[in-house]
């Protein structure tokens, strides 16, 4: 996973050339490296493009155990949409993907980090305020994230010596997340599940859409293997300790709250200053995923109103 000090790894000048669907058609830019706040505005709508893809799957899974599939499919359909176009068209726009090695660099930095410094602080602070199953669960988190950092750097030793071999993944061992109330006690806990949630999420799309760019197929496995243990496995069984997933009407209330608001407040906001700067397919991009958002909320509060 790769926190906001990593992700800094990715932003340099450039000029990068792409193919993005935006508004129905695809077409080929070549775009200039985005300001400095156009970036930091896709870093946060990245941010919750990934969550909103992780917490859908969940509600899906839901859904479907209280027999409700067409519930299921359209969370499903919307977090397809989160990922496959929100995301990815994002990712490309801020140049995330900039090569096998750099990847590989940006997200050995990120698992050190956790490993060493995020994860083993949330077990302590966990273990101080007696939530002693979420400072098992953070440690051993943290070991796991140590394997993914020591994987990464040997695949990056392969690339650039082009000697040696690729580790193979992590292989993950899938969670369920039934609908429960929260297994801790302290705010601080279920703050440090919240960011640990939110940067799994985005660890699992930043994997998958390097996998997507990578050369290596080697290192092209890598990285979705371990993306699907940061999404699987950490997302799953921290969500299940902070008693993240209700009932599907709760879970339809959250979602439409949070498309409103992306699609009333954020894509906007960051519309505006993107265009103010001269960042004009980012404000494009920006507009048209608002558009979406408020689709989304609209086809999620007519579900709810057909729940009996």
């Amino acid at each position: 996973m790769i926190p906001l000090s990593a992700r800094a790894l990715i932003t340099s000048a450039f000029t990068i050339a792409l193919s993005t669907h935006i508004g129905g058609a695809f077409a080929a830019h070549t775009m200039d490296a985005p300001s400095p706040q156009t970036q930091k505005d896709f870093e946060q709508s990245m941010r919750g493009e990934a969550f909103a893809n992780a917490s859908y799957r969940l509600y899906a899974a839901q859904a479907q155990r209280e027999g409700l599939p067409s519930v299921a499919r359209l969370f499903e359909r919307t977090a397809n949409v989160e990922l496959g176009e929100h995301f990815r068209e994002e990712a490309a726009l801020s140049g995330l993907a900039r090569g096998d090695d750099a990847d590989l660099r940006a997200a050995m930095a990120g698992e050190t980090y956790e490993s060493q410094k995020m994860y083993p602080g949330f077990a302590q602070q966990a273990k101080a305020g007696g939530d002693s199953q979420a400072a098992a669960r953070f440690s051993e988190i943290a070991r796991d994230e140590a394997t993914h950092a020591r994987a990464f750097g040997a695949a990056l030793r392969a690339v650039e010596s082009g000697q040696g071999t690729v580790p193979a993944p992590q292989e993950a061992e899938s969670v369920q997340v039934p609908q429960g109330p929260p297994e801790v006690r302290t705010r601080q806990t279920k703050t440090d599940l919240d960011t640990a949630m939110h940067g799994e999420a985005l660890a699992y799309a930043k994997y998958q859409q390097y996998a997507e760019h990578a050369k290596n197929p080697a290192v092209a496995k890598l990285f979705r293997g371990n993306a699907d243990v940061e999404l699987h496995e950490h997302f799953a069984d921290e969500a299940k300790l902070a008693g993240f997933v209700g009932t599907t009407r709760a879970n339809l209330a959250k979602a439409i709250a949070g498309e409103r608001y992306e699609s009333q407040t954020m894509y906007p906001t960051f519309a505006k200053r993107a265009k103010a700067t001269g960042d004009s397919q980012a404000a494009e991009l920006f507009s048209h995923n608002a558009e979406d958002e408020a689709g989304h909320a609209r086809a999620f509060q007519q579900a709810l109103n057909r729940l009996p």
